[in-house]
């Protein structure tokens, strides 16, 4: 065991699990001020169920002793034999539990993601039991497929250093389908419906990108210079991000707006996670120079398609860690380009599917969408009670 590697992921856990109330910040200031709370909820609570989630059953599917290469078992169900002592398999230097715990802050993000795009008319009932059925059927098959051992896409040879597949596109196809089944926003189309708090918006950019360091970085699983090197890599992509998107806009719309500039920093870090142990900084660059550029373009198509993607979960995480996953494929030097372009393919399909199914499930049963008079008045009273601003 290696106390530096050990106090790393240790380190590690905290930044990512700030990344989800910086992801509350960051989603809250975007949406009309009557639905502040309710969508700062959607994240804030999501650091709960994931972690009853992933102690109960979550960790032992995604990383138990593997059926058939695509799932765990339930032997380390409650964490029953997850202790002190490193695994072998995915924590050589640290503590077992240690591993654990950096992977649980993953699983308490990944859906919370998923919520910009149902931001301001989603039931909250509803998405108590969404984070439980999107964990069980589609998030921890794919961390099992991507990361566990003997994992099929892992046995393939598909690179995902910190969660390209994992979290980014799994949650981008989630994102898309839970669009499509929920609908539009009342009044989409003819209400402008502009962000209330931009401010709390870039102190959640700044925060993601704070705790990404960690979401990265950790992946390494030891202090090493795989770690330097993720980080490094981690803060050029996002650099080169916001401003290739600051850049476009401007050319675009003829002004550069901070919303952008945050967006496209958020652009550049999803670009980078599944490469950041992979490629050097000149890599980093193109990625992140490319990503601004075509996760602008992405976040724009929605309008043409006439889906509702809120909070562009879909052109941001979706299409710009599908830009990842091919540059990992282009600029890492072990890489297979079939191998990553399998992985993205099966994970955008596997991950949409799934959640059309559970959507509809849910659809059937509890309902998606508050009412039209909820919807009017805000998910801050309407879900909870409570007002965001007293004046």
């Amino acid at each position: 065991m290696n106390q530096a590697d050990t106090v790393w992921i240790l380190i590690s856990s905290a930044l990512v699990l700030l990344m989800t109330p910086g992801l509350a910040l960051f989603y809250g200031g975007m949406v009309r001020r009557k639905n502040v709370l309710g969508t700062i909820m959607h994240s804030f609570i999501a650091m709960g169920v994931a972690t009853v989630v992933w102690v109960l059953y979550g960790y032992s599917l995604a990383f138990g002793p593997d059926i058939g290469h695509v799932i765990g078992n339930l032997t380390w169900a409650g964490l029953a034999g997850v202790g002190l002592e490193p695994n072998p398999t995915y924590s050589a230097t640290v503590p077992h539990q240690a591993f654990m715990l950096f992977q649980m802050m993953f699983a308490i993000i990944t859906p919370a993601l998923i919520t910009g795009a149902f931001a301001e008319r989603f039931k909250f009932k509803t998405y108590i039991l969404f984070l439980v059925l999107w964990l069980t059927f589609v998030y921890a098959p794919i961390v099992h497929w991507v990361w566990g051992e003997n994992g099929w896409l892992r046995n393939m040879g598909v690179l995902d250093f910190a969660g390209g597949l994992v979290v980014h596109i799994s949650s981008g196809a989630a994102a898309l389908a839970a669009a499509l089944m929920v609908g539009k926003r009342k009044d989409y189309s003819t209400v402008p419906m502009p962000p209330h708090n931009l401010v709390l918006t870039i102190l959640g950019t700044g925060l993601l990108w704070f705790g990404w360091f960690g979401f990265n970085g950790g992946s390494s699983l030891a202090a090493n210079a795989t770690a330097v090197n993720a980080i490094v890599v981690t803060h050029i992509s996002s650099a080169f991000a916001a401003i290739s998107w600051m850049i476009v806009e401007w050319i675009h719309r003829k002004k550069p707006t901070v919303l952008g500039a945050a967006t496209g920093a958020v652009a550049g870090l999803a670009s980078i996670t599944p490469a950041a142990g992979f490629v050097g900084p000149t890599a980093a660059i193109i990625v992140g120079l490319v990503a601004g550029m075509i996760c602008y373009v992405a976040v724009n198509f929605k309008t043409i398609f006439g889906y509702d993607d809120t909070l562009d979960v879909v052109g941001v995480h979706g299409v710009g860690s599908t830009w990842g996953m091919i540059a990992t494929g282009l600029f890492a030097v072990e890489a297979s380009l079939d191998a990553q372009f399998t992985g993205v393919i099966v994970t955008w399909i596997f991950a949409f599917v799934a959640t059309l199914v559970i959507m509809k499930v849910l659809d059937l049963t509890l309902g998606l969408r508050v009412s039209e008079e909820g919807e009017n008045i805000g998910l801050d009273l309407c879900e909870h009670g409570e007002r965001g601003y007293t004046i």
